[in-house]
C-alpha cells in the first residue's frame, strides 16, 4: 500500500503476489486511517511496475507466512527506491514479527520500518492517538472496477471480516499467535455492531461474517457473541441476504464462518457452547485435529457429535502433519473424520464433515524461509506423495468413505506402502493399473525383506532418484519404476 501523506506523493498499500483466500484486513485498516488524514491511498499486490517509477512517501507492505520470505525480500527491496529514504517503508505482519532481525540484515534493509505485532496502540504509525485495529477497514481498495492497480479477485471479499476476540489462551510449539498476539494482551470482548454497520453504510451490505478469532471459545462472551451475531442478520433463522441483480431485488442465504478454527478441549469441557453455536448460520464449523493420540482423538470425535446433536451441518477441520506425528497418524485422523460421517448417515443426521491437511512449516530455525522442512518421523519422499494424493482432490478429503479408501487407501498398512509408490503411478491410478505397472511395483516392493526394505527405503527417501543404484536384484528393479 502506497502513501502520499505530507505532499504530492501518497500511500501504496502492497500485499505479497501469493494466491490468498483472505484480503489484508491490516492494509485495508491502515488505508482507513491515511484517508481519514486526507491523504491519498494506492493498493496493489505484489510488483508494479508504473508505481516503482513514482516517489510516494509512504509504502506498507504486508507479509503472512514465513515461507514466503524470497518473494516478500524481493518485494520490499524492489520498491526501495520509490521513497525518499528506506525508513519510509513499512512493512508488518506475521513474517515481519517473528523474523524482523532477519529483514533487516538484508542488503538495503537496515534501516525499513518493521511493525511488529498488531496496530493495537496509539503513536505506532504516527505521534497521534489513533488505534489503526479499531478502524473499520476500506474495502474501497480490494474492489476491482474501482482499483485499476489491483488485478487480482480475492475468492472471499463479500464478507464482513471482523475480530470478536485478540489472542489466545494456548501456547502451541507450532502456533505463531503467542507471539503476535501474545496472551497477555488476550481481549475477551470486542462489539462487533458498529463495525458492520460502519462497513454497511460506507461500502454497502456484505453477504457473509468471517471471524478471524484466534481462540475465541477462550473467552468467557460466547453468549453475547453470539447473541450480537444474530442481531446483525446472521442467526440461523434469520440469515437472509437481499441484494439487487438485474434490476431485480432477490434472496440468498448469508453465513458465519469462524475461520481461524474452534478449540475441541474447550468445547468437549463446556459442551452447552455447542448449543449457542448452532443459533448462527455457522458454514462451516471448523475444528482443529492437531492431535492423533488417543484421547484427543475422543475429545474431537465427542465435538462432532455434540455437533450433528445441534443439527451443525456442514463440519470442516484442520488437519496437521508432518510436526511431532508420523504418516500412520495422518491415515488415522482422516479416517476418523470418513468413519464419523458413515456414522452420522447411519444415526439419520445430515451433518458431513471434511478435513483439509495442512503441512507444518516452522516458525523459527534453518528452514522457515521455505516449505522444505522435513518433520523427524517423514521421508520427503513420502511427503511428496501426501502432496501428490492431495492434488487431486484439490487439497480436500471429502465425506465418501469409497473415495477415501481409493485414495488413501483400504488400511493404515496399504496406506504406508502407497506412499512409497512411484510418483506417476499415485497421480495417474487408473493408468497404471490398467496397464499393469502399479500390480508389477507391488509384486516387487511385497518381496523385499525388512533389510531390503530398510535399504530401499533409505536410497529413495530423500524423493531423488537418478543415479540411485543397487546390487540387490528386487531394488534395482524397483529403482527402474521412479526413472
Amino acid at each position: 500500500m502506497i502513501v502520499r501523506p505530507w505532499g504530492d506523493n501518497n500511500p501504496v498499500p502492497v500485499s505479497i503476489p501469493h494466491k490468498n483466500k483472505y484480503p489484508p484486513l491490516g492494509l485495508m485498516k491502515i488505508s482507513t486511517y491515511h484517508k481519514m488524514l486526507g491523504d491519498e491511498v494506492v493498493f496493489c499486490k505484489g510488483t508494479n511496475p508504473s508505481l516503482k517509477k513514482e516517489k510516494w512517501d509512504r509504502i506498507y507492505i504486508a507479509t503472512l507466512f514465513t515461507f514466503y520470505w524470497n518473494i516478500t525480500i524481493k518485494t520490499i527491496k524492489y520498491y526501495l527506491k520509490s521513497v525518499d529514504n528506506s525508513k519510509h517503508i513499512f512493512v508488518g505482519g506475521p513474517m515481519a514479527t517473528i523474523m524482523a532481525e532477519e529483514i533487516h540484515a538484508q542488503n538495503g534493509l537496515e534501516d525499513i520500518t518493521i511493525i511488529k505485532g498488531l496496530l493495537n496502540k496509539s503513536n505506532i504509525l504516527d505521534e497521534n492517538e489513533y488505534i489503526i485495529d479499531d478502524m473499520v477497514p476500506d474495502y474501497s481498495i480490494i474492489d476491482t472496477t474501482k482499483n485499476h492497480y489491483l488485478n487480482y479477485n480475492y475468492p472471499v471479499s463479500d464478507a464482513y471480516f471482523v475480530h470478536l476476540t485478540r489472542g489466545c489462551v494456548r501456547n502451541c510449539d507450532f502456533c505463531a499467535v503467542p507471539i503476535i498476539e501474545p496472551e497477555p494482551n488476550f481481549k475477551k470482548y470486542i462489539d462487533i455492531k458498529q463495525i458492520i454497520e460502519n462497513v454497511k453504510n460506507q461500502f454497502g451490505d456484505k453477504q457473509n461474517l468471517i471471524i478471524m478469532d484466534n481462540n475465541i471459545l477462550a473467552s468467557p462472551n460466547l453468549e453475547q457473541f453470539v447473541k450480537d451475531i444474530i442481531d446483525c442478520g446472521f442467526g440461523v433463522n434469520n440469515n437472509n441476504y437481499k441484494y439487487i441483480k438485474d434490476g431485480k431485488e432477490r434472496v440468498k442465504k448469508r453465513y458465519v464462518d469462524f475461520n481461524q478454527g474452534l478449540d475441541a478441549r474447550i468445547l468437549y469441557k463446556h459442551p452447552e457452547k455447542m448449543e449457542l453455536l448452532s443459533r448462527l448460520a455457522v458454514k462451516p464449523l471448523r475444528i482443529a485435529f492437531d492431535h492423533a493420540d488417543d484421547d484427543f482423538v475422543k475429545i474431537y470425535t465427542q465435538c462432532m457429535w455434540l455437533a450433528a446433536q445441534n443439527n451443525i451441518k456442514e463440519l470442516s477441520n484442520y488437519i496437521l502433519f508432518n510436526y511431532e506425528d508420523e504418516p500412520s497418524d495422518l491415515y488415522k485422523r482422516l479416517e476418523t473424520n470418513v468413519k464419523l460421517n458413515l456414522e452420522f448417515e447411519n444415526a439419520g443426521y445430515n451433518t458431513r464433515i471434511w478435513s483439509f491437511p495442512m503441512r507444518y512449516s516452522p516458525i523459527f530455525g534453518e528452514h522457515t524461509k521455505s516449505r522444505k522442512y522435513k518433520g523427524e518421523k517423514w521421508t520427503r519422499k513420502e511427503l511428496r506423495a501426501i502432496q501428490c494424493i492431495l492434488n487431486a482432490t484439490h487439497g480436500v478429503v471429502g465425506p465418501k468413505y469409497s473415495f477415501f479408501k481409493k485414495a488413501f487407501g483400504e488400511s493404515i498398512e496399504e496406506f504406508n506402502k502407497l506412499l512409497w509408490m512411484p510418483e506417476k503411478y499415485i497421480i495417474y491410478r487408473n493408468e497404471n493399473i490398467q496397464n499393469g505397472n502399479t500390480s508389477r511395483w507391488n509384486e516387487l516392493f511385497s518381496q523385499l525383506d525388512k533389510n531390503s526394505l530398510n535399504e530401499f527405503k533409505a536410497l529413495i527417501g530423500d524423493n531423488v532418484f537418478i543415479g540411485k543404484r543397487s546390487n540387490n536384484k528386487l531394488i534395482a528393479e524397483l529403482l527402474s519404476h521412479y526413472i
